[in-house]
């Protein structure tokens, strides 16, 4: 099968409703079976590649990233048959800038230019936000990023890189990569996104969508998780058992489940979740027939009882 395809903000290029994550992905799998990951994904309409640096000076080295190079040129990939999203993180900016991130994840990537770069948590109150909006340009001008976004960062704050973005006459973010499952949803599907993806034209990037696998009841506390906003990750692991039995009736599995629920968000262009086998690829790719088959109304009342951070987080983001 061939999944449909979505744009990326307004004019951004289209992409696959899944994509595929990295994160600690790679660097566990047999080569052979992740250069078959990544074909099957291309042939069947997943082009978008989140293929961010992910370790620091310091700590234990991590490499997944520069195993998609290797991994797109075993594949017989050319460059034109996908998307590299590639993350810019801002704990260093402005001091560190930019330009020498970029060009260390693009050589470790092994590629000349980023098509998506999402820019990661923003922690400092002080950033100067007009000048990270001109920063990216440059990037952009230069020819080094195609589209830009950001990761778990507050409508009002992407509302202000739109305003600037707006004022130079430059473009602004075109995708909000948030958390959003069955169990967080209250972000993405409140009232200051739903403006900000109806009025600014940024679309929704889907993610941490199983919860590190606690959502699917797979994680024992041995995988990485990210943050817990509201401290309900408990809750979330409790509502595993009753998730697989919803699965079940509908003759899918709980990834197929949770993958489809975040397919029924208007404004998702794509979800992102990672892999780490070519059969767990195919089983998830039925994630779009399941939302075909059932109808997002009727997924999104079936899993409402699971809404964990309804009333626990504000709508607002961070």
């Amino acid at each position: 099968m061939t999944i449909p395809q979505r744009r990326i903000g307004r004019d951004g290029p289209l992409t696959g409703v899944l994509s595929l994550g990295s994160w600690h992905t790679y660097d566990r799998m047999d080569f052979r079976e992740a250069v078959d990951l990544v074909r099957t994904a291309v042939d069947s309409g997943i082009t978008l590649f989140d293929v961010g640096v992910y370790g620091f000076p310091g700590a234990t080295p991590v490499f997944t990233d520069v195993l998609f190079s290797a991994m797109v040129r075993a594949a017989g990939l050319r460059r034109e048959d996908y998307l590299l999203s590639a993350k810019l993180w801002l704990e260093g900016y402005p001091e560190h800038n930019l330009r020498d991130q970029l060009d260390n994840a693009l050589f470790r990537a092994g590629v000349e230019h980023a098509d998506l770069v999402v820019l990661g948590d923003l922690r400092r109150d002080d950033t100067d936000l007009h000048r990270l909006v001109l920063d990216l340009n440059e990037l952009r001008e230069a020819g080094l990023i195609r589209h830009w976004g950001v990761n778990n960062w507050s409508a009002t704050t992407i509302r202000a890189l739109h305003d600037f973005a707006a004022a130079e006459n430059v473009p602004g973010p075109a995708i909000a990569q948030l958390k959003y499952s069955v169990a967080r949803r209250s972000i993405p599907d409140g009232e200051p996104f739903a403006k900000v993806f109806g009025e600014l034209g940024v679309t929704l990037q889907s993610s941490d969508i199983f919860e590190g696998g606690i959502l699917l009841g797979k994680n024992s506390g041995a995988r990485q998780v990210g943050r817990d906003p509201g401290d309900i990750r408990e809750r979330i692991a409790a509502s595993a058992p009753a998730l697989a039995k919803i699965a079940g009736d509908l003759d899918a599995t709980p990834a197929q489940l949770c993958l489809a629920f975040t397919l029924t968000h208007p404004a998702n262009t794509t979800t992102l979740f990672g892999a780490t086998s070519t059969e767990q690829l195919k089983d998830n790719l039925g994630a779009v027939d399941l939302v075909e088959r059932v109808g997002a109304a009727q997924l999104r009342e079936l899993v409402e009882p699971y809404w964990a951070d309804r009333g626990v987080v504000d709508p607002e983001g961070p």
